[in-house]
């Protein structure tokens, strides 16, 4: 059996046979330096078939390495103070354990290519596997086009802690945010909690959806944001625990000046 030095190495030496352009690419010594490469070359490779042997090993890695990044389970969060339904969570969401996490997506719903990107869903696809790609690539294929604001799809974790991924296109904010904007946001959050149910979720952390390089203002967001949730919640008594899951200091503040913190 292998340990995840081995691991890791088999999964770069593989990706990089993939790709003849990748072949005479360096492989660093250290372990940070290993991670990087090996996330890069996921970040960038194309939604193809791969064989078993990778998976199984791969799956190997990725849980293990979700296990010494550190994961929190939602059961064990407190809730805010006006509502035992609501929650606000600062850190990492490919770390957390619940049912259903939310993905923002672009419209393509491939994942983010470019390596070592920052944003939730650049890790998303790395830290849920190769996989994930392929079955939004096999959706979206299906579906025959690109996914408009505002809808969303759900797929499996895969190996990330969580059961399920909810993904998501938000608005792109322009210049100033339009009544449609606001529309597109809300039905964002909307769409993704009644999948969450239709599927039997019980709990569910949504990011700050468009409010990175969509550029929609972050207050106004998160106003949108509570509100459609407790809208929704005053119908749906199957979802449990609606997490609000933060970054950032400054949407922590915004979150809990709204929810009364």
């Amino acid at each position: 059996m292998m340990n995840q030095d081995e691991r890791r190495l088999f999964l770069i030496e593989y990706l990089m046979k993939e790709d003849i352009r990748l072949r005479k690419l360096q492989i660093p010594k250290d372990v940070q330096g290993q991670r990087d490469l090996l996330r890069s070359l996921m970040n960038v490779r194309m939604p193809r078939p791969i064989d078993d042997e990778f998976l199984v090993v791969q799956d190997e890695y990725l849980q293990q390495r979700n296990i010494e990044r550190g994961i929190t389970d939602a059961c064990d969060l407190q809730p805010v103070a006006s509502d035992e339904r609501l929650f606000i969570w600062q850190g990492d969401i490919t770390t957390l354990k619940c049912d259903a996490i939310v993905n923002a997506c672009n419209s393509q719903m491939l994942g983010c290519f470019s390596p070592m990107h920052s944003c939730i869903d650049n890790f998303i696809h790395t830290y849920a596997g190769v996989q994930l790609r392929l079955k939004m690539n096999e959706i979206m294929t299906k579906q025959g086009h690109e996914e408009p604001a505002g809808r969303a799809k759900i797929t499996r974790g895969y190996n990330l802690p969580a059961k399920f991924i909810l993904h998501t296109v938000g608005p792109i904010i322009q210049c100033e945010v339009t009544e449609e904007n606001e529309k597109m946001l809300t039905s964002c959050y909307r769409e993704c909690l009644k999948l969450a149910a239709e599927n039997r979720a019980e709990s569910i952390a949504f990011c700050c959806l468009s409010t990175g390089v969509f550029r929609f203002p972050q207050q106004r967001a998160a106003e949108i944001a509570v509100k459609t949730v407790k809208d929704f919640l005053i119908t749906d008594t199957g979802i449990k625990q609606v997490i609000f899951n933060v970054f950032k200091d400054e949407d922590l503040e915004i979150y809990s000046s709204i929810l009364g913190i």
